[in-house]
């Protein structure tokens, strides 16, 4: 019964054993389709997101958000910022802010 347990632990390793004069498996080129929504937030006042946001979001996604007030979006750049360490340069915080209640604040 050991011998038969010891082979069958030893079964998968035996099988990924390459065989000398086999052929090597190389690996295979692929391509991948990136989708859309690479494009820069759009509008006047949209430096400072550009410049900011768009090395982790695209202005697809962000813009697809549900409105928010000016304190959850301020409270969203600071998540961004705090928790996962986005550089954001303080000077552009506002800037960010007020574009997104521009174009995505609640009334």
């Amino acid at each position: 019964m050991k011998a038969a347990h010891a082979l069958l632990l030893l079964l998968p390793m035996i099988a990924s054993t390459p065989v000398i004069g086999a052929a090597p498996v190389l690996p295979k080129s692929v391509s991948v389709n990136l989708p859309d929504g690479l494009d820069p937030f759009p509008g006047p006042g949209a430096e400072a997101i550009n410049g900011n946001c768009l090395g982790c979001h695209s202005s697809d996604m962000v813009l697809n958000q549900p409105p928010l007030t000016k304190d959850a979006w301020h409270a969203e750049v600071a998540k961004m910022i705090q928790t996962y360490k986005a550089p954001v340069a303080e000077k552009d915080v506002d800037a960010i802010v007020d574009y997104l209640v521009r174009t995505k604040g609640k009334p």
